[in-house]
């Protein structure tokens, strides 16, 4: 089992570097918002640069490093492939935990709440399968076929040299229009609104206060408002619980202070966050990587910014593509129904994914 502290945005900060668009076998492309990202014109990995110029796709894995890709063009329109996407076989696919090993680590997470450690932790495995080699398109049909079969909020893909992400995300992790951000934690899924307990809706305004109180760190006094709180949405397969936390930042907080604050999502990691994150490092036997980070746009000419949840999110490197599902678990938590919990979040998107 691997050991961390908590995870710090960009900790091994490094200075921007310009790229050559045939630098790389994979074509540098992203797409976001409903905007296609062409013309690959600066990769960094300091959030610093997120408030300076020019319109980026970013990237942070759960263990906070950094990738910020400045594109030259940036054009609405859908994203298009030249070629079907050709994704692992439906036997392909193994676990980082296997079904016993996942109850073993809730009843884990069961223990430390008792003994008054932590409150409410996210526990998460990663899946995995051999990927056939890739063209210079990438993952780019893959994400064609999510957009096209699996509706999501916060669909979209970055990819450039060294990252690779498709993500169809339900949840916003942060917004930001000139001085004021929100947050939308999701927390409590089933099949239909039916399945939602009370303990969805005690996990989810856990994860309210938790979501106030780093957002408070990087904000005006008394600018704290939860705007919605137990939403329910709608998306392909199951519903989810959502609250709306927002405030208006103190004037000197820039985009590396608002990681700092917020990261990881409180939604992906628990409470106290601390804590859920060395229970996470103990109990995890992989490193989540863009999953349960961040994925999105920010455009530091105008100031604002859209940054998903990496959740539901695939992530490739040349041989092996990748896919992570968890569960929040308290002290109300059935192993088994968690285990359910992320088959359920798992299998429209696999599935999607495998040929």
């Amino acid at each position: 089992m691997r050991h961390a502290s908590r995870a710090r945005v960009g900790p091994n900060r490094v200075a921007s570097q310009d790229v050559d668009d045939t630098s790389d076998a994979v074509e540098p492309v992203a797409h976001l918002g409903g905007y296609l990202a062409t013309g690959l014109a600066e990769l960094a990995h300091d959030p610093a640069v997120l408030d300076r110029s020019g319109r980026w796709a970013v990237v942070v894995t759960f263990e906070g490093a950094v990738t910020c890709a400045r594109f030259e063009h940036w054009e609405r329109t859908p994203l298009r492939a030249d070629e079907p996407w050709h994704g692992p076989s439906s036997d392909s696919w193994t676990t980082s935990l296997d079904r016993d090993q996942y109850m073993a680590a809730v009843e884990e997470v069961r223990q430390r709440i008792a003994a008054g450690t932590v409150y409410q932790v996210n526990v998460c495995r990663v899946m995995s399968a051999p990927l056939p080699s890739l063209g210079r398109s990438g993952l780019v049909p893959l994400a064609v076929r999510l957009a096209e079969r699996h509706d999501a909020p916060f669909g979209g893909l970055i990819q450039v040299p060294g990252m690779r992400v498709v993500t169809a995300s339900p949840e916003l992790y942060l917004r930001r229009r000139g001085g004021k951000v929100w947050s939308s934690p999701i927390k409590g899924t089933g099949r239909t609104e039916a399945d939602l307990t009370p303990k969805d809706e005690a996990e989810n305004v856990m994860i309210v206060d938790l979501v106030r109180n780093d957002l408070s760190r990087v904000s005006r006094t008394g600018s704290i408002a939860v705007e919605e709180l137990l939403s329910v949405e709608k998306h392909p397969g199951l519903v989810h619980l959502v609250s709306t936390v927002s405030g208006i930042l103190d004037d000197a907080a820039g985009w590396a202070d608002l990681f700092d604050a917020t990261f990881p999502p409180g939604s992906v990691s628990g409470a106290p966050k601390s804590s859920a994150l060395q229970a996470i490092a103990d109990l995890e036997p992989v490193p989540r990587g863009p999953y349960c980070g961040a994925i999105g746009w920010v455009d530091a000419d105008t100031g604002e910014g859209e940054l998903a949840v990496g959740i539901r999110t695939f992530w490739a490197d040349d041989a092996t593509l990748r896919f992570g599902t968890g569960a929040g678990i308290t002290w109300g938590s059935d192993p088994a129904r968690e285990w359910a919990e992320t088959e359920l979040k798992a299998e429209r998107l696999v599935s999607l994914a495998t040929c």
